[in-house]
C-alpha cells in the first residue's frame, strides 16, 4: 500500500467525532490523561470542546510522558522533547480516560498503564485514540476511536500541531529509530 493510495481524514473532523464519543464517559470520579505529545494536544482541545460536561462533573486531567516506561527505551533513547509527567490528582479508584493520537502496536499504551499504576490503582482505564492504524502486537486496543486506517508497517502516521493550534494527519515513511520532529507525535 503506497502513501499515494491513502486519503487521510481531516484531524479536526476526527477530533469532533472523538468528543461526541467521549461525552457519555464524562462522569463523576473520572479523569482525562493525555500521552505526550499528541495525546496531550488532543486532551487540551477536548477540554475546550467538552467544557460544560467537564466542569459539571469536576473532571480532573493530567499528562504522561512514557519514554522511560517503554520496553524499547534502549533502542529509542530519550527524545529531545521529553516532558515530565504531571498527574495532579489521586489516581486511586479513579476512572481514567487515557488519550493517545495514533494507536499502533499497543506498546505506548502498555507503558502508560505501567506508569499510571505507579501513581495508584485506578478503578478502570479506557483507551481513546484519534486513529487506530492497525498492527497491534499486545492484547490492548482502544475502546473509543475516531477512525480506523490500515497502514503498512513501513508507513508512519503522525499527528501534527500547527502554530495556530489546529491539528492535521501526515503520512511519512518510517525511520529506523522512529524519531519524531518537535511539532509531531509518533507512537509505536
Amino acid at each position: 500500500m503506497s502513501s499515494s493510495n491513502i486519503h487521510l481524514p481531516n484531524a479536526e473532523d476526527l477530533l469532533n467525532i472523538l468528543a461526541q464519543k467521549l461525552q457519555p464517559l464524562l462522569q463523576a470520579n473520572t479523569a482525562l490523561v493525555g500521552i505526550q505529545s499528541g495525546g496531550v494536544w488532543l486532551m487540551q482541545r477536548l477540554l475546550v470542546l467538552l467544557d460544560s460536561s467537564i466542569a459539571a462533573n469536576a473532571i480532573e486531567h493530567g499528562t504522561l510522558d512514557v519514554s522511560f516506561y517503554r520496553d524499547d527505551y534502549a533502542q529509542r533513547g530519550l527524545k529531545p522533547e521529553n516532558r515530565p509527567s504531571q498527574i495532579p490528582f489521586d489516581v486511586e479508584n479513579k476512572h481514567i480516560i487515557l488519550i493517545d493520537d495514533v494507536f499502533y502496536t499497543g506498546r505506548t499504551t502498555r507503558a502508560a498503564m505501567n506508569e499510571l499504576f505507579d501513581y495508584g490503582r485506578p478503578a478502570s482505564i479506557t483507551l481513546v485514540a484519534l486513529v487506530n492504524r492497525g498492527g497491534r502486537e499486545l492484547p490492548i486496543a482502544p475502546q473509543i476511536v475516531a477512525a480506523d486506517i490500515a497502514l503498512d508497517a513501513a508507513q508512519n502516521l503522525q499527528l501534527i500541531q500547527h502554530a495556530n493550534g489546529t491539528l492535521s494527519l501526515e503520512l511519512q515513511p518510517s525511520t529506523p529509530t522512529n524519531q519524531s520532529t518537535p511539532a509531531s507525535s509518533t507512537h509505536a
